[in-house]
């Protein structure tokens, strides 16, 4: 895969004078209508023209966002007044379009209301969660399913998602890993674009697309001991080179708006820091749509002890580059920010600067001249029979085979009557489907136990739960978003339950065990301080391998967990994380052969929660000898590396060839590596590209992920693929001189199927 950027181009849709005027009765935004071309200048002035018209109070409504969750007459008069400028959690087409009317017909200017919605992966169509994404290594596939995420939005009325999410995690422990990529910049970097791209579309205001929000800028991922909403604590070295690209990634990609993180930064909280928010994402990085905080971020300011109230936080977060406000409940912009004015503590300027790139964005969305949404074609939208194949082939091509011994898998359906499908969340619709699904019918989900069903119809697949799981703290969104809560079983029941399902095991010619974590024990608010399988599924795996029977094990997951005993005793083990809506299909279609695994961890894998944090780029340090013997009471290593993940076939590469080993500074240097599969079925493999910069102006990672690119192999096929490392892909951050720097230095370089790839070669470069 080449790294180059491509940026997107804006192509506005025209601000129609009338606009500002007239009311906008009875107009549609149709799924194919094309807003018309206006250049950035043109929507600029627009815009401006706009701002003159507006008081104070309809400017800082513009700046204002409000969670909708229920009725609301207070907030149905300040739409009518123009004084909120978005909304956010209303999925319903019609309740859209009444409550824009009361902005467009009802306001003073007509401006309408942007409405936004937490489409992570998927509106109506749930794809695999990100991480899972992540781990198709599949740029192409990420686009192409989250336009479909974006089409499906659109044609309800939602103009703007808050993803994609591109935290970069390296602690496990942090729940919020599962929205993310996982633990490396380069693929974070390309997932991040990619999502951008399905999101807008080529442009921002493509048609049946939507604005993307790169979140949460920035270093959320690295909170301290992996706990959700603490402080980070990161080097310059860490920040640029690791925890900023990806974001960097996403406004090059063209990504319309970012939302400001909440936690400490170094000390400064992210959403009133001025250095990441101007300086950085405006200055260096030259972007120029809007930042939204996260939801009340604004009023932490005070609870950080950075703000002295509730004014000085509205005051502190504005200027330091926060446009929107996302507020629950009261908002300290809409309460303070005209008063700071009149105060003198925030000028003109500074809230015309605000507003001016949410205006462009509605500018550029088409939404003066289109501001309602076609109900009819909605529904027609979200019953696209290709939704779901699409689903499916994406929870197919994330799944990663971890282990597969004597080649049990996959199954062969005539070699078995009955099959135990055993675990708590085998026959889940909620647990295939994952977190942040809002919209979706969880009804149409397809279990694991009804894709087994259904795709094998021949074979016969009894179930049994064996043990009931469950977090020890409640999440805070169990109440709104979640499940209702199972009623615990007593003593007796749970121990009836282990047995019946070790017994049926025993009655069975194999077991399907599908273990892991509820959807609500991976996500916000869900972080762990260990990693081990929860409650009592250890004990079950145990208990059923011990039967003798074959055993697979699959994994819903958003994380790794402890799985050292299973990875030395189960023979099969397939890591299918949270799959979407058709995820019980693709399970079912991998097991049995009907698609082959192809996915690569897209962290490092460690064998308990005491190694964390574990991650591939890390320095040599002065013992590289000793790495794997850091601890005297366990191994250092991890139990599966970064990249990693097995196939039905195998692949053999050779020839890695540097066709310019020798350049200057400054210059691309070409490479290109054989991949052949060398087993007798089709399949598709993931080729990675690495190097170490053997030394420079600062120490530099044992392994860079540095290219990749997964390629389909006929049986016994063999490509050359090829790799460009541009010079951006050979500078770093260097703490040394607090500055870029590319080194003239010798470099190894390997390609592979994972991080522990073999085959070799050197390049140098020099001044």
């Amino acid at each position: 895969m080449k790294n180059e950027v491509r940026h997107a181009k804006f192509v506005p849709a025209l601000l129609l004078a009338v606009a500002f005027f007239f009311p906008q009765t009875g107009r549609t935004q149709t799924p194919d209508k094309a807003p018309s071309a206006a250049s950035d200048e043109q929507v600029t002035q627009q815009a401006n023209r706009l701002l003159k018209q507006m008081s104070v109070e309809e400017k800082v409504g513009q700046l204002t966002q409000y969670f909708k969750l229920g009725p609301n007459r207070a907030m149905e008069k300040q739409i009518s007044a123009g004084q909120v400028g978005s909304l956010l959690f209303v999925t319903d087409p019609e309740e859209i379009n009444r409550l824009q009317k009361l902005a467009v017909e009802g306001s003073r200017l007509h401006i309408p209301l942007i409405f936004g919605l937490d489409v992570i992966h998927g509106f109506k169509t749930i794809f695999p969660v990100p991480i899972a994404m992540a781990a198709s290594w599949d740029p192409a596939m990420i686009e192409k399913v989250q336009g479909v995420a974006a089409a499906e939005a659109r044609s309800a009325g939602i103009h703007w998602t808050f993803g994609p999410m591109v935290d970069i995690a390296r602690d496990p422990r942090w729940g919020r890993m599962v929205e993310g990529a996982g633990e490396d910049p380069y693929l974070g970097s390309a997932v991040a674009r990619a999502q951008v791209r399905g999101f807008q579309g080529d442009h921002l205001g493509a048609p049946n697309h939507i604005v993307a929000c790169a979140k949460h800028y920035a270093g959320y991922g690295a909170a301290e001991g992996g706990r959700d909403y603490d402080s980070s604590d990161i080097s310059d070295d860490q920040l640029y080179n690791v925890y900023l690209p990806p974001f960097h990634s996403a406004v090059e990609a063209g990504t319309g708006t970012l939302m400001s993180a909440y936690m400490d930064l170094n000390g400064v909280p992210a959403t009133g820091n001025r250095w990441l928010l101007h300086d950085v994402l405006r200055e260096q990085w030259k972007f120029k749509g809007f930042v939204v905080s996260d939801a009340n971020a604004v009023k932490s300011l005070e609870v950080h002890g950075f703000a002295k109230d509730a004014a000085d936080a509205a005051v502190r977060a504005l200027t330091a580059g926060v446009n929107m406000e996302m507020a629950f409940g009261d908002s300290p912009y809409a309460k303070h920010l005209a008063q700071a004015l009149q105060d003198g503590r925030v000028t003109s300027t500074q809230i015309d600067d605000a507003v001016r790139p949410i205006v462009e964005t509605k500018i550029r969305l088409g939404l003066f001249e289109h501001p309602y949404v076609d109900v009819s074609a909605a529904k027609q939208n979200w019953q696209d029979p290709e939704h779901k194949t699409a689903a499916r082939i994406a929870g197919e091509r994330s799944a990663v085979l971890l282990r597969n011994q004597a080649n049990l898998l996959p199954l062969k359906a005539e070699s078995y009557q009955r099959i135990a499908v055993i675990g708590p969340l085998a026959d889940s619709k909620p647990d295939v489907t994952g977190s942040w699904a809002f919209a979706h019918d969880v009804n149409e989900s397809v279990s694991v136990l009804a894709g087994l069903r259904d795709t094998v119809p021949k074979v016969e697949f009894n179930y049994a739960p064996g043990v009931q799981i469950a977090r020890k703290i409640p999440s805070p969104f169990a109440n709104v978003f979640g499940p209702k809560p199972s009623i615990p079983w007593t003593s007796a029941e749970a121990e009836a339950a282990m047995a019946k399902a070790v017994q049926l095991a025993k009655d069975s010619d194999a077991a399907i065990m599908v273990l892991g974590e509820a959807q609500e024990m991976s996500g916000e608010s869900a972080s762990r301080s260990m990693l081990e399988l929860p409650g009592r599924e250890e004990e079950l795996l145990e208990a059923v391998v011990g039967t003798g029977k074959p055993v697979v094990l699959v994994l819903l997951n958003g994380r790794p967990l402890n799985i050292k005993w299973a990875e030395q005793h189960v023979p099969a083990i397939l890591d299918a994380w949270y799959p979407g809506a058709q995820g019980g299909k693709a399970v079912a279609y991998l097991l049995f052969g009907k698609a082959v695994p192809g996915g690569k961890l897209p962290f490092t894998w460690p064998r308990t929660s005491g190694q964390v944090p574990i991650f591939l780029a890390h320095t040599t340090t002065h013992e590289p000898q000793n790495q794997g013997k850091r601890y005297w009471d366990e191994e250092s290593t991890p139990l599966f590396p970064f990249g990693f993940g097995l196939s039905y076939t195998h692949f053999e590469y050779s020839n890695l060839l540097v066709k310019n080993p020798a350049v200057k500074k400054g210059a691309p240097v070409k490479l290109s590596v054989d991949v052949e599969n060398t087993g007798d079925l089709a399949a598709e493999e993931v080729v990675q590209l690495y190097i170490h910069q053997k030394y420079g102006t600062s120490s530099r990672p044992v392994r860079e992920l540095k290219g990749f690119e997964r390629v389909s192999l006929a049986p016994h096929e063999r490509k050359t693929i090829e790799f460009t490392l541009t010079p951006r892909d050979l500078t770093y951050w260097s703490s040394a001189t607090h500055s870029w720097v590319e080194d003239a230095a010798p470099f190894d370089v390997w390609a592979g199927g994972d991080s522990t790839a073999t085959i070799h070669s050197n390049f140098a470069v020099s001044q």
